[in-house]
């Protein structure tokens, strides 16, 4: 089974998530910022990360990018999921090491399909 790590402040967000996954036969863990994230990461390097950006303590490109530099931290493929929809916050997602972008509001539909095009599926 593969793991997912969600990322995201809001407890709702990574409740809503984790239904999603979960359908979708993922093993979920949960991190409400950046830095909890990373230790999280750590211990156990998920195959999939599904990253808000605006979160307290370190934010979500901040936490893409230690991500990048940590040991086996190419490995997950890392799904940014947040309100922040202009060309310039999508492009320095994507520079960072981002695979995919989700708007929030999601759905299954909508991350189920993201997570097909990664390769996760």
């Amino acid at each position: 089974m593969k793991h997912c790590l969600v990322v995201d402040d809001s407890s709702v967000i990574r409740k809503v998530a984790r239904r999603i996954l979960e359908d979708l036969s993922f093993e979920i863990s949960e991190a409400e910022d950046g830095l909890k994230a990373l230790t999280a990461c750590r211990e156990r390097m998920p195959d999939a990360i599904l990253l808000d950006w605006n979160m307290p303590e370190m934010d979500g490109l901040e936490f893409l990018l230690s991500l990048r530099k940590e040991e086996g931290g190419n490995k997950p493929v890392v799904v940014f999921c947040t309100t922040e929809n202009d060309v310039a916050h999508i492009t320095r997602a994507m520079r960072a090491g981002a695979n995919e972008y989700i708007m929030k509001p999601f759905d299954k539909d909508i991350v189920e399909a993201k997570f097909q095009e990664a390769g996760l599926l």
